[in-house]
């Protein structure tokens, strides 16, 4: 799995029937890897999971719809993928959601009560369900998608960017553990955060084709800095923000 190559991998990736989701399937079935997708919306995923096959003639790419807001679901798609490929070596969180407001006085709490269970109860279960198996493929890889913003709140992206904050503070609490686990001899996965401004696609472009997506990252270059985290070892990656925009 040197060099960026994933062939024998196998990658779920959470949040897959979404534009960004749709980019890390080609691009890590295009790597070798084989890849199971999941995602709340059956149509979508079904779209995301074609498309993947489409682009890399006889991958592995297969989708289930997976209730990541349930704990025991969460676990048994976990279970589910490594008793049917015999390993699971990564899981990407690409699940999304975003409310703001106008300013901080018009902040809406229940977009704290949907952002919460968006961004941070999907974390929690997929980093508890993956935990173990990644564990055992000796080169596992927890990969969580956040935003500039966790580090560098604004007044109308209160509840985005505290709940974005807190999955990152769980995912580092994750790779704390691996390093610990891993003893003298380093940790045998990782856990680490690749951060972004915004995600664009072409898509995006289209319907505004005079925008300029200042400090954008397009989610073709989000999928391939994805499959390059496995080109690192594991001791260097584990607990790393890996930022693909400027800092704030």
């Amino acid at each position: 799995m040197g060099n960026g190559v994933l062939s024998g991998a196998v990658v779920a990736v959470a949040g897959a029937g979404g534009p960004a989701g749709r980019a890390a399937l080609i691009r890590l079935a295009e790597a070798g890897a084989t890849v199971v997708g999941a995602d709340n919306d059956p149509g979508r995923l079904a779209e995301a999971v074609d498309a993947a096959r489409y682009a890399n003639g006889g991958a592995t790419v297969t989708g289930e719809t997976v209730d990541l807001l349930d704990l025991d679901s969460t676990r048994a798609w976990a279970e589910h993928i490594e008793k049917e490929y015999g390993r699971v070596d990564g899981l990407v969180h690409l699940v999304g959601g975003w409310r703001g407001s106008a300013n901080f006085g018009e902040t809406d709490l229940a977009d704290w009560d949907l952002l919460e269970k968006l961004l941070i109860r999907t974390v929690q279960h997929t980093s508890l369900a993956f935990h173990d198996a990644l564990q055992r493929s000796g080169n596992g890889r927890y990969l969580l998608i956040s935003a500039a913003g966790a580090s560098k709140p604004t007044a109308g992206n209160a509840a985005y960017s505290a709940a974005k904050a807190a999955a990152e503070a769980w995912t580092l609490a994750m790779a704390d553990g691996l390093r610990k686990e891993g003893g003298e001899e380093g940790p045998r996965a990782a856990a680490a955060i690749l951060i972004v401004k915004a995600l664009v696609h072409d898509a995006m472009r289209a319907e505004r084709p005079n925008a300029k997506f200042a400090g954008f990252t397009d989610v073709k270059d989000l999928a391939e800095a994805i499959v390059g985290v496995w080109s690192e070892p594991a001791a260097e990656v584990n607990g790393n923000r890996l930022w693909l925009t400027e800092k704030p």
